[in-house]
């Protein structure tokens, strides 16, 4: 595992990139231009263990692509589509939660995501992410984005809660 430079315990809202993240950073088009991505499986028990203890979760992507939405409704989790801000779009969700930068875990993967990951408590990157990414990060997933990273992600978190109660 890598070195932990946070306390996962402090985590009240886990947000989320979704391509580099959920997915391997690929997209797969048909003949028809339609696209699809291929996501890991187990990140759905991770995101419903941390659920039980009452971390939330919301996706905030710049995807305009429906598979998004519709991975994130079957996981149960909220979402934001076609975010062009994602600072400002983090920021709106902190405020209407009544949460501060410091009880949240941005899970990120490239340059979209630095200003989001720079202004929470609890930064973290995934195996294969951009270098400046990285830099930036307090832990860097042991898996890459699409191959378990959200899961290892939420494990952390849910272990991290449970040594505290």
């Amino acid at each position: 595992m890598g070195k932990i430079r946070t306390d996962f315990s402090g985590v009240k809202l886990l947000v989320l990139d979704f391509d580099g993240v959920f997915t391997d950073n690929r997209v797969y088009v048909d003949q028809d231009g339609r696209e699809m991505v291929s996501c890991w499986r187990s990140d759905g028990v991770g995101l419903s263990r941390i659920k039980e203890i009452g971390v939330k979760t919301i996706v905030i992507s710049s995807e305009v692509n429906p598979v998004v939405r519709k991975r994130c409704t079957k996981l149960g989790i909220d979402c934001i589509t076609g975010c062009k801000d994602k600072l400002s779009a983090l920021k709106k969700v902190i405020c209407e939660q009544g949460l501060s930068p410091r009880d949240i875990c941005f899970v990120g993967n490239d340059l979209p995501d630095l200003g989001c990951l720079k202004y929470v408590g609890h930064p973290v990157a995934v195996k294969d992410s951009a270098e400046e990414v990285l830099k930036v990060a307090k832990y860097t997933t042991q898996r890459e984005g699409g191959s378990g990273a959200v899961r290892e992600v939420c494990d952390l978190i849910y272990k991290a809660h449970k040594k505290t109660q």
